[in-house]
């Protein structure tokens, strides 16, 4: 039309031009133009009234297709909630107004075949959306065929996680997947400390990719699957099969089974196993929600059939509750006649329905029309009897799923919107306990926060914590009708022993040894660990496995790499607690403290002739020597002007300077301070030398009476900045740790393999082949210096670690061994064991106070020494004055007798000028006195009432001012 118009204004505009030229007739023109306006407005008419035809039309009727098996437990809930959905779409004038929702519903059977089939039948009659499949196996060869047509495919019970987006871009997910149930599970697990679980599940795609799933939501918290077992899917699993199964776990570790199936086969399995008794005491059966779908839909079941499952933990998809939800409950037994319960999955199926119809009425409002095209895939093969030729593209598939993906509306499942990763938001699912005739809830699941006992709604509005205090669910009745949690797994009962490890070691053998001609072992080590396994709760079968020759102690790394790869399923022995062998296995609580030291030769260092010296550094004794002199110095400046005793010739007054100052050392001074500074100076001296004579005695004490040890290696440090060859015990993690950790070049490390290569090594020193030090665990350590007491530790303990039991990574028996050595140490029965053992003499211990020696003469000479100096050099000064004098004397009596006297005058005179006083002194000291006993008073009525003393007097005054 739009084509037609423009022609013919053309061909008017023309007619124009031509009569102008021939007549130039102005009524021809008047004419022609109103008829060319007429044309104009006729065109642009109808254009405009076509265009808002477009906008405005919608078709009659959609056409969306459901596919589903009829007959299933999800299946029968559904399609009436289905029904009811189109019904309430279809009379809801807000929602696709005058367009009518029309579903037609096939029956898949389950059977990926049939609903194939089914869905090529929807796309000859231009569907434009599918609902279902509630089977995932369905759902991934359905959505080939989706994605080739555009056809949006909105699954309400299809929750194999593996349905991606990124494979299936036109597979939509309307209800939780897998993957969040299997992380609810995997938390359940870590809240009850079990480690392991084995999954029973069904063979095909929901049961395989469910259980990967399960895998790796464990993996996350470091726990695992220990075993797995798959059932054949359909009616090909038997009672038969069923029971092989059951058996072959019931000799298993674990105690945790999870079953993922469907209910004809979960039933079964309940059954037979009630029958082996596995579900009694110690069992835990977590089942996911396929039972929980049952349980909401026929319930009651059958007293036999509640009766196998006492006590099984089970999940069901969570569904706030509201008044809407409330009210379909209510529509719901009034359809229903109260025969057929609703479960979640009918739920998520009305919201389904109402899914598409708020994404269709977008679409329509976005100018979207029905349409489908040719696919050029399709019709390149050719046109057969299978007529693919019939099956088109549905052409507005991209933006109608763009809108469902965009729609948010709160339906009877609460808030329903997609977050980018296409999941709906906030998955949780309700944690119940099969109990009697029904069952009772007891927490829920939240990705937001784990586990609650309240629901998730009210936790949304609070700050995410996902804290181990805040896990909490109420409590559970077990399998067995017990409160009390299960471990959660046993010993195999499959009559193998466990293979326990254990160093044949050649040096220290009282930690660990095989008695020889047996399969025996004895030591410390040994004698814990039995004592541990008795206290268990359970009996553990194990048989002792020999690792090493006999001629040199293993390698303990190696033990531990057997062990992490399954080799042995424990080592026992002295096996250090390392960060490097912690990332590969599990040890205990360590049952004995250890760390590295360094061990090396000492030397006593004797306390000698000038021991006396040694309390104090030269400088020590420069100062006090000086401070000695400063004092009397000081003192003597005080005194001197007011002081009698302090004045005299200068030599006089030196000698009393240095006797006063270093008689105080001893408190001995004669000479009285007169001046108050002079009394001040002299008080806080001799607070000093009080203080320094105390040190001085203690430290010569100590010296003397304590034996001094002296090593040339101080510690590790030592070692790291030296060149000398450093000693390390065979198969010890202390020759990693030397050359890894602390960098020392391995040419340097020597390996000794016995106490006595110890012994002589260090004894030969690092000059005749030997080595400067030794570095070992402390318990080696003071095992060696119980016997050997020419050693000793040195520096201090540079590592801190301890002795444990190893396990395969999370063993349970891990975990219970070491509450059993904790209960050991608790009762002191390890401690007694360690004394059985490990008992040590005195000098094992550096902290042990070393027995002192008897004073001995070498300690002292030297003070002998310095005294007969002394005395030795006063009497050779002595003599020589005394000659001295006597040349004078025998000098002055040959002068006057005139001839020589004989050799006994000689010696008489010797001996009475030895034995002769000297008067100044005796003459000045008497004068001293009676001037502090008399006053000048007293002095003057003594001469008046005894004239005869006077010259007394004269004489002592003569003699004074003589000497002065």
């Amino acid at each position: 039309m739009k084509h037609l118009c423009i022609d013919w204004s053309v061909e008017a505009v023309g007619q124009i031009r031509l009569n102008q030229s021939k007549d130039n007739c102005a009524i021809h023109l008047k004419m022609n133009v109103i008829w060319l306006l007429s044309l104009l407005f006729l065109c642009f008419g109808v254009l405009s009234n076509g265009s808002q035809k477009n906008l405005s039309s919608r078709p009659a009727v959609v056409n969306v297709g459901a596919v589903f098996t009829f007959e299933s437990t999800i299946g029968r809930v559904a399609k009436i909630a289905i029904e009811e959905a189109v019904k309430d779409v279809n009379s809801d004038a807000g929602v696709l107004t005058g367009t009518k929702f029309v579903l037609t519903m096939r029956n898949s059977n389950c059977s990926g075949f049939i609903g194939m089939i089914g869905a090529l039948q929807f796309m000859e009659t231009e569907t434009i959306a599918i609902i279902g499949p509630q089977s995932s196996v369905v759902a991934h060869m359905i959505s080939h065929v989706a994605n080739e047509l555009q056809v949006p495919l909105l699954s309400f019970a299809a929750t194999d996680p593996t349905l991606s987006s990124l494979q299936f871009p036109f597979f939509v997910r309307t209800t939780q997947s897998d993957l969040y149930q299997m992380k609810a599970i995997a938390e359940l697990v870590d809240y009850y400390g079990w480690r392991s679980v084995i999954a029973i599940f069904i063979d095909d795609d929901y049961g395989r990719n469910g259980v990967s799933a399960l895998d790796d939501a464990l993996a996350e918290k470091r726990l695992k699957i220990s075993h797995k077992e798959g059932i054949p899917p359909g009616a090909s699993a038997s009672q038969v099969d069923i029971m092989d199964i059951l058996v072959k776990v019931s000799v298993l570790e674990s105690r945790i089974i999870v079953l993922h199936v469907n209910p004809d086969i979960g039933f079964k399995v309940f059954s037979v196993a009630r029958y082996l008794g596995m579900m009694q005491n110690g069992y835990v059966w977590i089942a996911t929600d396929w039972l929980s779908s049952v349980l909401d839909t026929s319930s009651p079941l059958a007293s036999d059939t509640m009766d196998s499952m006492q006590g099984v933990l089970v999940l069901r998809r969570h569904t706030p509750d509201s008044d809407r939800k409330r009210a379909f409950l209510s529509r719901w037994k009034k359809l229903t006649g109260g025969s057929l319960g609703l479960n979640s999955y009918g739920l998520y199926a009305y919201d389904t329905v109402w899914l598409l119809a708020h994404a269709l009425d977008a679409f329509f409002n976005q100018g979207g029309t029905i349409s489908f095209s040719n696919d050029s895939k399709l019709l390149s093969i050719g046109r057969g009897s299978l007529h693919l030729e019939e099956m088109n593209v549905f052409d507005g598939g991209m933006l109608l799923l763009n809108n469902i993906l965009k729609s948010n509306f709160v339906g009877l499942t609460g808030p329903f919107k997609f977050t980018s990763d296409r999941s709906l938001y906030a998955p949780a699912f309700d944690i119940i306990n099969v109990i009697g005739t029904g069952y009772r809830q007891i927490g829920y699941w939240s990705n937001y926060s784990g586990l609650s006992t309240e629901t998730p709604e009210a936790l949304y509005g609070k700050p995410p914590n996902r804290s181990s205090v805040n896990q909490r669910l109420y409590g559970v009745v077990w399998p067995g009708e017990t409160l009390s949690k299960p471990r959660g797994w046993v010993f195999p009962n499959n009559g193998k022993l466990l293979k326990i490890g254990v160093p044949n070691r050649v040096s220290y053998r009282e930690f660990v040894s095989r008695v020889r001609g047996t399969d025996m072992f004895k030591g410390f080590c040994i004698d814990v660990f039995t004592a541990a396994v008795t206290l268990l709760p359970y009996a553990v079968p194990f048989q002792y496995v020999s690792v090493g020759d006999g001629h040199k102690n293993p390698n303990y790394s190696k033990l531990v790499h057997m062990v992490a790869e399954g080799e042995l399923d424990a080592v026992v022995g002295d096996i250090a607690i390392v960060t490097s062998r912690t990332r590969i296995v599990d040890f205990t609580q360590p049952y004995a403290s250890s760390g590295l030291v360094v061990v090396a030769p000492f030397r006593k260092l004797n306390s000698g002739a000038w021991a006396f010296l040694r309390p104090f550094s030269p400088l020590m004794w420069g100062v006090t020597a000086c401070f000695f002199i400063v004092i009397g110095i000081v003192v003597w400046i005080l005194e001197h002007r007011i002081n009698d005793e302090f004045r005299g010739p200068p030599k006089h007054q030196i000698i009393t300077i240095l006797w006063f100052s270093f008689s105080t050392m001893f408190f001995a001074h004669r000479e009285s301070t007169v001046s108050a500074l002079g009394r001040l100076v002299l008080i806080i001296w001799l607070f000093v030398v009080l203080i320094i004579n105390s040190s001085y005695t203690a430290s010569l004490t100590s010296i003397l009476t304590v034996q001094q040890l002296s090593s040339p290696i101080k510690g590790v440090e030592s070692l790291i900045n030296s060149n000398d060859p450093i000693g390390y015990q065979v198969g010890s993690f202390a020759e990693h740790y030397l050359s890894e950790e602390l960098n020392i070049s391995e040419s340097r490390l020597v390996a000794l393999g016995s106490p006595e290569e110890y012994a002589k090594a260090l004894q030969n020193g690092p000059g005749k082949g030997g080595v400067a030090a030794v570095v070992d665990e402390r318990p080696y350590v003071e095992l060696f210096l119980s016997t050997q007491c020419k050693f000793r530790i040195v520096g201090q303990e540079f590592t801190k670690s301890g002795w444990g039991f190893v396990f395969p990574r999370d063993s349970p028996l891990a975990v219970d061994m070491s509450t059993a050595i904790l209960a050991l140490s608790e009762n002191g029965d390890l401690q007694r064991i360690h004394d059985k053992w490990l008992a040590t003499s005195a000098c094992s211990s550096e902290s042990t106070e070393i027995e002192s020696d008897r004073l001995h003469l070498k300690s002292f000479w030297g003070l002998f020494l310095i005294c007969g100096l002394a005395c030795f050099v006063a009497l050779v000064i002595y003599f020589f004055q005394i000659l001295r004098k006597f040349r004078n004397a025998a000098a002055v009596g040959a002068n006057s007798t005139g001839t020589g006297s004989s050799r006994s005058g000689h010696l008489q005179t010797l001996f009475s000028l030895m034995d002769d006083r000297s008067g100044h002194t005796k003459t000045g000291h008497k004068k001293r006195r009676i001037e502090r006993s008399l006053s000048e008073n007293d002095k003057e009525d003594e001469l008046k009432s005894n004239p005869k003393k006077k010259p007394i007097r004269n004489s002592l005054e003569i003699t004074t001012s003589t000497s002065e």
